[in-house]
């Protein structure tokens, strides 16, 4: 069997609700889900989900080639641009096309790929995570409902600019979970938007008030110092590596000893993540993916002895895709269908007019003006200012 081409097309996710966090909002409920069809000679195609707008640069390193030597083949594609740069959106392409090699590795195997990476078994524990940011306290707390019905135990919050604001919605969630179990898993994200002179503080003024479980990227995805200086600082883990695109960019935290819980992003495919866990491992660190439409780390979660709990952002799929899993029991429970266990309906996504705004001009990643800069926290913004005052903020979404 030999790679002959691809097709790039994209569908949508239709949330119900606008989501984002600190440094943006889609107002519009709808975004793009980008996804990638791997073809070979044989007919049999592998689906990888993710932006992947430089796909032509890294596709000559996958051309003609077997596309069961998946770990050879991610090495190849990094090779391939190394003079003209991998991170970024060439990482995503190649994190797109990694997936979708494992797809057909897994497919060719006729298994699906939760075996085929060596899990014993189909559940992966999760926790509830709805980019819920630009929600009311009523609508986050009926939001949470639907997960703790669900099963979840666990929790992610947005925030980052008010933390009275942040107390209060934490606690509102926590309270949703008791349903589950006495003492829920509160996950508290600030997305960056804090600078390292501050961090601290904002982060001990929050655990003073609700036991956290990690609070996530507190400061700059690069910043080893701030990471360190919060770590050591706060009671609460300390979560960040989803923004990372290379071991390279692990080993000074983790040498620093600046990290409690390491991420990854679901858009950097597979391999990525098992060899990030394996680097995690060890440290004696648990490693945590961070969510994405369909879930598709979730089978290499599954297998890795370091995993500590997968984002699960919404009950739903991207329209188009039949995806073979359920979210139930505080997780997500994986199906048979050999490969990511992702069908494409690609007649009735080109017939689908809607479109999504991921990508509009303003964002998504464009931070609050006063992100990182100020000396104490705002205490007379009002929900109008946070979510309605302008555009600002309601042009985008950050991961």
């Amino acid at each position: 069997m030999r790679i002959t081409g691809y097709r790039s097309l994209a569908t949508v996710h239709d949330w119900g609700r606008p989501v984002g966090d600190v440094n943006g909002v889609v107002a519009g409920e709808v975004t793009e889900v980008p996804v990638l069809i791997l073809e070979t000679d044989e007919g049999l195609t592998g689906v990888g989900l993710g932006s992947h707008p430089d796909v032509h640069r890294v596709f000559p390193a996958l051309e003609g080639q077997d596309p069961r030597a998946v770990t050879s083949l991610y090495d190849r594609m990094l090779s391939y641009v190394f003079k003209s740069g991998h991170g970024g959106q060439v990482f995503g392409a190649v994190g797109a096309f990694d997936m979708a090699l494992w797809d057909l590795k897994a497919k060719i195997a006729g298994e699906p790929l939760w075996r085929t990476l060596g899990a014993a078994d189909r559940f992966v524990p999760g926790y509830a995570s709805g980019l819920e940011y630009a929600l009311g306290d009523d609508e986050l707390v009926e939001f949470y409902r639907s997960w703790a019905a669900r099963g979840f135990s666990g929790a992610k919050v947005k925030g980052g600019l008010d933390v009275e604001r942040d107390v209060r919605r934490l606690a509102a969630v926590r309270d949703v979970l008791r349903a589950n179990t006495p003492r829920p898993a509160l996950m508290y994200d600030v997305n960056e938007s804090w600078g390292a002179h501050q961090a601290v503080r904002l982060a001990r003024s929050v655990e003073d008030r609700v036991d956290l479980t990690w609070i996530e990227e507190p400061v700059r995805r690069w910043d080893v110092a701030g990471h360190r200086a919060v770590a050591s600082g706060i009671r609460a883990a300390v979560a960040t590596g989803e923004n990372l695109t290379g071991l390279e960019h692990y080993r000074a935290l983790f040498d620093a000893d600046a990290v409690g819980v390491v991420q990854t992003g679901s858009v950097w495919g597979i391999t990525h993540f098992l060899r990030v866990s394996t680097l995690a491992y060890g440290h004696g660190l648990p490693v945590s993916p961070v969510g994405y439409n369909a879930n598709p780390l979730a089978h290499a979660a599954a297998a890795v002895p370091n995993h500590l709990a997968t984002e699960v952002q919404d009950l739903a799929f991207p329209f188009g895709l039949r995806v073979d899993q359920e979210i139930a029991d505080g997780g997500i429970v994986l199906g048979d269908t050999p490969g990511l266990g992702i069908e494409v309906d690609e007649e009735a996504i080109a017939a689908h007019a809607a479109s999504g705004t991921w990508s509009a001009p303003g964002g998504p990643h464009v931070r609050p003006a006063d992100a990182g800069l100020r000396l104490a926290p705002a205490r007379d913004r009002t929900t109008k200012e946070h979510f309605g005052g302008g555009n600002r903020q309601r042009e985008g979404i950050a991961g």
